[in-house]
């Protein structure tokens, strides 16, 4: 039987079964965290007075709050890093360069979490504590989740600015558009689709990022006040608390995993939006 004829139905299979295993983990994020849910409102989870589950107070507030200020900063770094990154390697360094420099990437992407981890607590948190105590804060947080989202960044964006036709460049210079000119006006707008899909990835990678944020980030469950201040993110508070939980806390840091969850859905019905205004 011609491959043609089979490999739809095997592709179709695969993504079925992926649906089933994201539908699988919402309604057990749903069944476990369902003794809070209905008992609390979700006002009274980013209302309370604070964060003390022994005590009745769910606040989940300032958590959420150290969440999406370590991913939107680290966003803000490794969008413009990765795309000069990208391309850097694509139109103006030599190829020996661009090639080696790629590859250097490409082993960044595969540092585990926790090697960046140990690095920022031992290298990155003392630097900055002698700039402005006590080192382990909201930037430290930012700067390792920028390691490691900027591979992700840089390799996407390479990929679709690659797929762009040949043809269109040719076309561009044929016009008398410089480089740069050609850049700004032909390539980037025609791979902003692979590039936002990209970023979706790496915003998507920061949300979920544990052990990292968590030995740099402070751990401290407040509002930060400037990017010195610790911070607790949603994820680092799973990670630290999931062990003795029990109750209507072990149920809280579950709402904690579908407030994740949600902010990861929002990233991916904002990427459909985008590329259907890309093809409108």
């Amino acid at each position: 039987m011609p491959i043609d004829q089979w490999l739809p139905g095997i592709l179709r299979a695969g993504a079925l079964i992926a649906l089933l295993i994201m539908l699988f983990i919402l309604i057990f994020l749903i069944g476990e965290s369902w003794p809070v849910l209905s008992k609390l409102s979700i006002a009274q989870l980013v209302t309370d007075s604070s964060w003390h589950p022994l005590e009745g107070t769910y606040n989940l507030m300032p958590m959420l709050t150290g969440t999406v200020l370590a991913s939107t900063g680290a966003l803000l770094l490794a969008i413009p890093l990765g795309l000069a990154s990208a391309l850097f390697t694509l139109f103006y360094a030599p190829r020996y360069l661009a090639v080696s420099y790629k590859r250097l990437i490409e082993l960044l992407a595969g540092i585990p979490s926790v090697v960046f981890g140990f690095w920022g607590l031992t290298v990155l948190v003392p630097l900055i504590n002698q700039w402005q105590p006590p080192g382990a804060s909201l930037l430290a947080g930012i700067l390792v989740l920028t390691l490691m989202i900027l591979p992700t960044v840089t390799v996407t964006a390479h990929a679709a600015l690659a797929a762009v036709s040949d043809e269109l460049a040719r076309n561009a210079a044929a016009l008398g558009l410089s480089r740069w000119g050609t850049i700004q006006g032909v390539m980037l707008p025609a791979a902003k689709t692979g590039i936002s899909a990209g970023i979706m990835l790496a915003a998507a990678r920061a949300l979920g990022e544990t052990m990292a944020v968590l030995m740099v980030a402070g751990n401290v469950v407040q509002y930060p006040e400037t990017v010195f201040d610790p911070v607790r993110t949603l994820a680092a508070n799973i990670a630290l608390e999931t062990a003795y939980a029990m109750g209507d806390h072990r149920a809280v840091l579950f709402v904690s995993g579908l407030l994740l969850m949600g902010l990861i859905m929002v990233l991916s019905v904002l990427a459909e939006a985008l590329e259907k205004q890309q093809h409108v």
